[in-house]
């Protein structure tokens, strides 16, 4: 597949809309993130769920659809930054509608509940960007905000799945990297949460990995419950004819009992079940629900690649014919 449209770098100037698409969130919560934002010259305009609760959400579904809509609308906003996760983004995406992207593209950023965006976009042919949120934005590395700024404005970046450790480090810890699987490969980037890709095989926002870069990331699941959505994906032949494939954060998994344990990590399961393939594989890759949380462009070509010492993520510009 070709490189997916991508919206226009931000300038300074530009306005950047947060909206709550999920959880419940007060602007306080998102000081960080706003404060971040206008550091980088940009205008923050904050969508009308900031603030509104009703149980966990930040309004109904109606409400978030017309917050959400109104900021894809809106000619003056040029990025939506997503407030934060937790659960109902999909709930939206039958009362949204994403058409005026096609003429109008803009950034959409976030992870996590997220994912559920940037397939959808992904669909229309566009890329988006995963990447932290400003809820929490604080407490994450300097290296995760000066990269999204980075993503954002246009400016070329690679990700490095050792970005902390010396050389002499990683050669010196042969377990840091024992699961890694070498190689090189190129491809569109592609996936996100796997409890979200999981949950929308079957539907129309669905995405096809065959032949790209994938994706994985995840956050506080019962482990047999992370066999259940691996196992469905490799039964559904997305580990098959992959380009190479990237598992980020597999944070906080846990067996029900501990007493009566699963017996393999989220790693482990991952890696049982793309034996027999022979694409470049790498784990512990700095982004999802971790502290220095890298934004990956998704439906951007990338260049994977998996050396003994690590790996690295590169984003490729297109040369015209």
């Amino acid at each position: 597949m070709d490189q997916l449209l991508r919206p226009p770098a931000l300038r300074a100037g530009d306005t950047v809309a947060i909206v709550p698409t999920a959880r419940a969130v007060n602007r306080d919560e998102l000081m960080d993130g706003i404060t971040l934002a206008e550091g980088w010259g940009l205008k923050v305009r904050l969508g009308a769920g900031v603030g509104r609760k009703r149980f966990q959400q930040a309004g109904t579904i109606k409400e978030r659809s017309a917050d959400l809509q109104a900021a894809f609308d809106d000619p003056e906003v040029k990025a939506v930054w997503c407030a934060r996760g937790g659960y109902g983004t999909v709930r939206l995406l039958e009362h949204i509608d994403l058409s005026k992207l096609k003429h109008s593209p803009k950034w959409v950023v976030g992870f996590s509940d997220i994912t559920v965006l940037h397939n959808a976009l992904h669909d229309l042919r566009m890329c988006s960007l995963h990447a932290q949120m400003p809820f929490m934005v604080g407490a994450k590395t300097p290296e995760c905000r000066e990269s999204l700024r980075a993503a954002l404005f246009g400016e070329e970046y690679v990700v490095s799945s050792w970005p902390n450790l010396s050389r002499a480090a990683r050669v010196a810890d042969p377990a840091l990297h024992a699961t890694n699987r070498p190689g090189e490969c190129e491809g569109l980037l592609v996936g996100g949460n796997l409890s979200l890709l999981y949950a929308l095989r079957g539907t129309p926002y669905d995405i096809d990995p065959a032949g790209k870069i994938l994706f994985l990331e995840d956050l506080d699941e019962l482990l047999y419950h992370v066999d259940r959505m691996v196992m469905n994906l490799k039964l559904g032949g997305w580990f098959k004819d992959l380009a190479g494939l990237v598992i980020g954060g597999m944070t906080d998994m846990h067996d029900k009992d501990p007493a009566d344990p699963f017996g393999m990590t989220a790693e482990e399961i991952i890696a049982d079940a793309i034996k027999g393939t022979n694409y470049p594989v790498c784990y512990d890759f700095p982004a999802g629900h971790i502290a220095d949380n890298r934004p990956l462009m998704l439906g951007r070509k990338a260049k994977l690649s998996v050396t003994p010492e690590g790996a690295t993520l590169s984003f490729k510009e297109e040369v015209p014919g």
